[in-house]
């Protein structure tokens, strides 16, 4: 094996059927986009309050529009790497999966994960705050053009804002559910590419491990919840996912 040399780890995972796994910023930095916190991170360069609240949309709609049709731009450049492939094929391989994330990419999808449970909602899709009307990314390009000042507006007339949850809005609760009830009931917990700060998200972890369930973080970095893991895998996701999948295959197969 080359990475899951535990012991504890491989007689929890060698009979583990309920699997969670939590993705967050980092895992989706090797496809080139970029993170809202460290050295390089989005936030260091930019107030969240400015881009990324209902006030400031609703104050300065062309600005973080344009804001957020330049980060479609750039996911839409992007592909899924080999982390979010690991993550594919440890779906396929755990009887009751559970895959959770703070990412607001859609590459999961794109890797083909199913029912990927969004916590943060999804750039690529848009509404109307008036009446709801929801929009795809070629809609919005469409409208998006043809409004010289950049405000795009539903033939409503309302303004049309990206679906992702903003500073002091709420998880939809409906995925908030999915997500806790699959941390609790999880017999092992895998957190990768999550700073681990962000709440609710960051309490999920500590819920799993709270009901008996093996934690495992992958990160390069000490993170807000590295002192209570079980199993800390330092590297990145791209990296040490897959060599945590073939060791995972190994320990299955194992008599």
């Amino acid at each position: 094996m080359e990475i899951i040399n535990d012991q504890e780890a491989i007689k929890r995972l060698k009979v583990a059927r309920r699997i969670a796994v939590l993705t967050g910023a980092g895992i989706s930095v090797e496809s080139g986009i970029p993170p809202f916190r460290g050295e390089e991170g989005l936030w260091t360069k930019l107030s969240p309050l400015e881009l990324a609240s209902f006030e400031a949309f609703y104050t300065n709609p062309a600005r973080v529009s344009e804001w957020y049709q330049h980060r479609r731009n750039i996911i839409e450049k992007s592909s899924p790497n080999p982390g979010h492939l690991a993550i594919k094929k440890l779906e396929e391989i755990v009887p009751d999966f559970k895959l959770i994330t703070q990412n607001v990419d859609g590459l999961h999808q794109r890797a083909g994960s199913t029912d990927v449970i969004e916590l943060h909602g999804n750039i690529m899709e848009n509404y109307c705050v008036c009446c709801n009307q929801h929009y795809s990314t070629s809609e919005f390009d469409e409208v998006f053009r043809h409004n010289s000042n950049h405000i795009p507006h539903c033939y409503c007339g309302g303004l049309i804002r990206p679906n992702v949850v903003w500073f002091g809005e709420p998880i939809p609760a409906e995925n908030y559910e999915k997500a806790y009830h699959a941390a609790i009931q999880s017999e092992v917990f895998i957190t990768v590419g999550t700073s681990a700060q962000v709440t609710p998200a960051a309490d999920l972890p500590r819920y799993a491990k709270r009901n008996n369930s093996y934690l495992i973080e992958i990160n390069p970095n000490h993170t807000a919840i590295s002192d209570i893991v079980d199993l800390n895998l330092r590297g990145t996701s791209g990296t040490i996912l897959p060599m945590f999948v073939k060791d995972y295959q190994e320990i299955l197969s194992a008599d």
